[in-house]
Parts: structure tokens; C-alpha cells; sequence
């Protein structure tokens, strides 16, 4: 079966007590790849969060990926950490998470920075933003051949992120990307289970990566 290409990212800031109900309902969706987003200081709250979306991701049989929080992605147990350039070092996530970890590296749209993350025991590598994004405004933007360069020169799975709706993701899915890192045009739509599905509709032209 080909993968379901949807990598859900579940930012709190858009989110708030919409949490879980949503990334229920992602999970309900086939969603099999959750990362929870959350830039606060409330270490109690991300705790008690963490630990409900790793409980709704076991039962769904869904991969649970922390952003940016190496500790926190050990202390719930979760799948693995997905790193920016300047919020951890992956080879130090991958000594503290284990060998069968998944730790993800954002590389913008730097094949050089993807190298590095391989070199550094990264899982997957990121590239992004590809169109305007709420969630990466600032981010540098990134032709989609980036995509396929990557898929020749660095040798990982590649979640391609930013302004990815269901219009424009096909076109990402073509040009290389695994997965598409969707976090707006997802958890904003009135029916998010449906949405999730509608994912699936997405023609996937590789067979699912093992991670």
C-alpha cells in the first residue's frame, strides 16, 4: 500500500483547547504522523499534552514526533524529535532517544544541511517553506526541484513543508517529497477527519518508507 502522505503538525498556538478533539480526528483520518508544535514556557501543560497525544497516537497506530524537545519527546516516550537548525543537535537526540528513534532535521533549502543531518544520524530531513505559510512566515523559500535534487544527493525521507494545501501538494509528491507537512489547510477545515482523508486522494509514487 502506498503511505498516507500527510504529516499532521499540531501547533498549539492555532490549536489552543482545540488540541486533542483535532488531532483525534486527524488520527480518525488515517493520519499517521503527528507532531506536536508547541513554542510556550507552560512545561506542565506540554506535559500533560504530550502525554494525551502519545496515548491517542498508540491507539491509532500513529507515530508520535515532539518539536524541538528532546527531553520531552524521552519523558513521554515518544516515536522520535523533529530538530530546527538552532534547537538540538541530532546526534545528541539520537544518543539520548536510542537507535530506534525517528529524528527529523529542518535544512530550509539547503542540500549541504541535509548531508549534515544524515551524517549526524537524522531519520528524515525537511525542506521548506515551498509556498506562503502561517506557521513558517519567515522561513526562506524553496524551489520544489529542491525536492528532487535531494532525492539524488542525500538519501533520506523528505517531508516537504509550508503553505501545503491539497491543491499544491500533488505537485511536491511528484517532484520527491515522502511526506507533506500539513498544519493549517488540515486543522482548519470544518470536517478535519475528512480533510485527512481527502490526503489520500494525493498520488503517492513510492511505497511506504520504513522508519
Amino acid at each position: 500500500m502506498p503511505l498516507h502522505p500527510l504529516y499532521a503538525i499540531a501547533d498549539t498556538a492555532a490549536l489552543a483547547e482545540r488540541l486533542l478533539p483535532a488531532a483525534e480526528a486527524a488520527l480518525r483520518g488515517g493520519v499517521r504522523w503527528l507532531q506536536y508544535r508547541d513554542k510556550s514556557g507552560d512545561q506542565a501543560r506540554r506535559l500533560r499534552e504530550a502525554t494525551a497525544l502519545r496515548a491517542l497516537c498508540l491507539e491509532h497506530g500513529a507515530r508520535l514526533i515532539i518539536n524541538d524537545d528532546t527531553a520531552l519527546a524521552l519523558r513521554v516516550k515518544a516515536d522520535g524529535v523533529h530538530l530546527g537548525q538552532t534547537d538540538g543537535d541530532p546526534a545528541e537526540a539520537r544518543q539520548r532517544l536510542g537507535s530506534r528513534a525517528i529524528i527529523g532535521v529542518t535544512c530550509h533549502d539547503s542540500i549541504a544541511l541535509a548531508q549534515h543531518a544524515k551524517r549526524a544520524g537524522a531519520s528524515y530531513v525537511a525542506f521548506g517553506r515551498f509556498f506562503p505559510s502561517r506557521t513558517k512566515p519567515d522561513a526562506p523559500p524553496a524551489p520544489a526541484d529542491l525536492l528532487t535534487r535531494a532525492r539524488a544527493a542525500v538519501g533520506l525521507p523528505i517531508v516537504a513543508i509550508g503553505g501545503i494545501t491539497l491543491e499544491n501538494g500533488a505537485a511536491l509528491l511528484a517532484a520527491g517529497a515522502d511526506w507533506l507537512a500539513v498544519s493549517h489547510d488540515l486543522f482548519s477545515a470544518p470536517d478535519i477527519e475528512r480533510r485527512a482523508r481527502n490526503y489520500l486522494t494525493l498520488p503517492c509514487c513510492r511505497e511506504e518508507t520504513a522508519l
